[in-house]
């Protein structure tokens, strides 16, 4: 058995889940890690919007977690757990994430990675010069690039970026708060996520305009930020901000769930969503947009739809056995390879290789250049 690792992780946030999917995916991941018997220190930017009332875990019971208020003090209080882990991960979207970055790979000594669980946006801001929490030059310097995205985007980030390695690490789902619920559905098709200018389009034909077509059915779409010039059907109930602990009953009352992608991840294909994951384990039918990558990792699992006259086909349908095959199909790959220890499982493996390479270099290294 492998021997337990110190990591240190700075993520855009573990304590609120409010207008984000990255505190349901590090939560997940970092469970299953905690299981493991590995230690982690989560370091999280103290910023206003995720403080107060959004806070819905303010204190984990899987890892220690610390707020710091600046860069400055980042640095001063936890250089020396920087300096001496095993492993130190930064997420995409940490505030100030060039110079944070720029300090943790001046100060650590174990593996450095970046864990980007938005990795089509971010080549796409690359690309367009724009680099708010990651900088061109810096890629080449982490050991690990873990991406949230599988798939040709592995291989362009070591041969375009320079990336020395790239790994996929999809989100995950934790199996033991994601699961059917039994409860009757009340929803024909629900949607949950953030507001995203470039998915809003999507939302209107597969969701907002079905229900306009189809009055007698129910709609629901959960998730803050929607402008309040969206003209919402009367059959479409709004949820502003919907708690992980609420998830599985949200899930399990509808008939099918919609799953919309981002434009940049559409492009890049293989970018499976934390809350396809999550509807997958609740035993929820899928619906959603194509791209390249879904039926291999969810195979039998998703309904794709071009457009809202298949949707409004779909909603008329009335093959309950259809929908239960799909959704259990789906379900059992989650529970097979997409949970949380499963991902812990796959982000540990690859951290104890990489420091066994980095040991086999020093062995050769003094072999090579005895000291005196």
């Amino acid at each position: 058995m492998s021997r337990p690792l110190d990591i240190v992780v700075l993520g855009l946030s573990l304590a609120s889940s409010w207008g984000n999917g990255h505190a349901t995916t590090f939560r997940s991941l970092l469970r299953g890690v905690h299981r493991l018997g590995h230690r982690v220190l989560f370091l999280e930017r103290q910023v206003p919007w995720y403080d107060g009332d959004h806070r819905d875990l303010p204190d984990p019971d899987f890892c220690d977690l610390a707020f710091y208020g600046d860069r400055g003090a980042l640095e001063q209080r936890f250089a020396e757990r920087v300096r001496a882990a095993d492993a130190v991960i930064v997420g995409s979207y940490v505030p100030e994430g060039v110079p944070v970055i720029d300090w943790v790979l001046a100060t650590a000594e174990g593996v450095t990675g970046f864990y980007d669980i938005d990795t089509p946006v971010t080549l796409a801001r690359l690309e367009r010069g724009d680099e708010a929490y990651l900088a061109r030059r810096q890629i080449p310097g982490f050991d690990v690039y873990f991406s949230f995205t599988g798939g040709p985007t592995l291989e362009r980030l070591q041969s375009e970026f320079g990336a020395r390695s790239a790994e996929a690490l999809y989100c995950s789902v934790e199996a033991a708060r994601y699961a059917p619920t039994g409860e009757t559905p009340v929803w024909d098709l629900g949607y949950l996520g953030t507001y995203s200018d470039d998915r809003q389009p999507t939302l209107e034909a597969l969701l907002i305009e079905p229900a306009r077509r189809l009055p007698h059915c129910r709609f629901v779409v959960a998730g803050p930020q929607y402008p309040a010039t969206i003209d919402w059907p009367g059959n479409v109930d709004r949820i502003e901000h919907l708690p992980p602990a609420e998830h599985a009953s949200f899930y399990s009352r509808q008939r099918y769930t919609l799953n919309v992608t981002r434009a940049d991840m559409i492009a890049a294909g293989w970018s499976p969503s934390v809350r396809l994951f999550e509807a997958a384990a609740c035993g929820t039918p899928i619906v959603s947009d194509s791209w390249k990558g879904l039926e291999a990792i969810l195979p039998g699992g998703v309904r794709t739809v071009q457009g809202t006259d298949e949707v409004v086909a779909l909603l008329q349908q009335a093959d309950a056995a259809q929908r239960s095959a799909m959704a259990e199909a789906a379900r059992r790959v989650v529970l097979a390879d997409h949970t949380g220890d499963a991902r812990a499982a796959e982000f540990a493996a690859a951290i104890h290789r990489l420091l066994e390479a980095g040991r086999d270099r020093e062995i050769a290294r003094t072999a090579l250049h005895p000291v005196a």
